[in-house]
């Protein structure tokens, strides 16, 4: 065997002097070194890997000599291969299983992430009740809540509330092709796909909304017994953990959550009322108190059929256990406050808090249709 320098060494028998395995090495430190300097890429991290083994075998070298042993025996059998399954991350160098640093660079071995299963969907209890209330002659509300699914696969629910307008009963028809509208589209959208994010699941139902809007319009143009007809619209629809809300008119949206022991619950409007009384509230020209009763509070500036471009609010918000949707329209919101509406719906399950709400609003004069939707949820 020729090292450098042409130095040139014998092995005997079974045995290595230590003296000519140090030459050895030193020679392959010398060599792989020059390797290092003059090549890059994969070249260079064979040559790096090469010499932190060679560092190895000198440390091993300088134990038995400090030992006092002046041979190594060498066997024709090599050693059986030992697996390392942890590879590190900066070197990729195998490592015994369970290895806190690497044998080789010394770097932290950080066990293997495990994705988190994603969280459960959440499971709704629903309710929905209509009532013609004390003073109209006929309803022209209509409300909806029901799951959805695709195949045999359950999916999410959908709640609707929608509030017509127009005389002939121009308002109840304008409401029930909004809501039939809205739940057809629906369905034939999430047979084909589901959506994958918050934005696609928003547009969808924008879409559903204008496709509803579209056959309010067709059907007044059709006939002129239903001209100028058209509806409000509020749909909430529930995927996994998630809501997604499309709202016209001045129909509305509530979150409630429960509070804890002792506390009351809180609530949120999800909803804008789009009328022109609302926004003088907005800009400060009139208090909520004064909007209750205000004789215009009913003027909407948006709804479904207008002869106008159609805009939808939309908004996406994340459900917890516990958390209830309300949707009503204003023949509830008009004779019983946001406070009470919170108190009931925690208080009862769903379908005892729809009737119980309906209930209070007759009591108080009943003036429009009273609808209420409610779905809570739970684990």
């Amino acid at each position: 065997m020729i090292v450098t320098g042409e130095r040139q060494l014998a092995l005997t028998a079974d045995t290595i002097s230590l003296r000519d395995l140090l030459a050895i090495v030193e020679a392959g430190v010398g060599f792989w070194r020059q390797q290092y300097e003059d090549s890059s890429g994969v070249a260079r991290e064979q040559a790096a890997q090469a010499l932190r083994e060679l560092s190895q075998i000198l440390a091993n070298l300088a134990q038995q000599i400090a030992q006092g042993r002046e041979t190594v025996r060498i066997s024709s059998h090599p050693p059986s291969q030992r697996r390392y399954p942890l590879a590190c991350p900066f070197c990729g160098r195998g490592n015994r299983a369970g290895a806190r640093f690497c044998v080789s660079c010394g770097a932290t071995l950080q066990p293997p992430r495990q994705t988190p299963a994603p969280p459960q969907p959440l499971h709704a209890q629903i309710a929905v009740r209509s009532h013609i209330g004390q003073v109209r002659q006929l309803n022209e509300d209509t409300a909806y809540a029901g799951t959805f699914s695709r195949g045999d696969e359950p999916l999410g629910a959908l709640l609707l509330i929608a509030d017509g307008m127009g005389g002939a009963a121009a308002g109840e028809v304008a409401s029930q092709l909004a809501a039939g509208a809205v739940k057809t589209f629906l369905q034939r959208a999430l047979n084909e796909t589901l959506p994958g994010d918050d934005e696609s699941w928003l547009a969808l139902i924008r879409a559903a909304v204008h496709a509803a809007h579209q056959q309010v319009v067709a059907a007044a143009h059709t006939d002129s017994r239903r001209s100028g007809m058209g509806t409000t619209l509020t749909i909430a629809l529930t995927f996994g953990r998630r809501a997604y809300l499309a709202h016209v008119g001045d129909s509305r949206a509530y979150l409630i959550t429960p509070g804890g022991t002792g506390e009351p619950p809180s609530w949120q409007q999800l909803t804008t009322d789009h009328t022109i009384v609302a926004r003088l509230v907005d800009i400060g020209q009139l208090s909520p108190e004064a909007a209750r009763s205000h004789p215009q509070r009913h003027i909407l500036y948006r709804s479904l059929g207008a002869d106008q471009p159609l805009e939808a609010d939309t908004r996406a918000l994340p459900l917890a256990p516990g958390d209830i949707l309300l949707l009503c329209s204003d023949g509830l919101f008009n004779h019983v406050a946001d406070a009470e509406m919170a108190n009931l719906a925690v208080a009862h399950q769903p379908a005892q808090a729809t009737a119980e709400l309906i209930d209070l609003a007759n009591r108080r004069g009943g003036q429009d249709n009273i609808s209420v939707v409610i779905a809570r949820f739970t684990h």
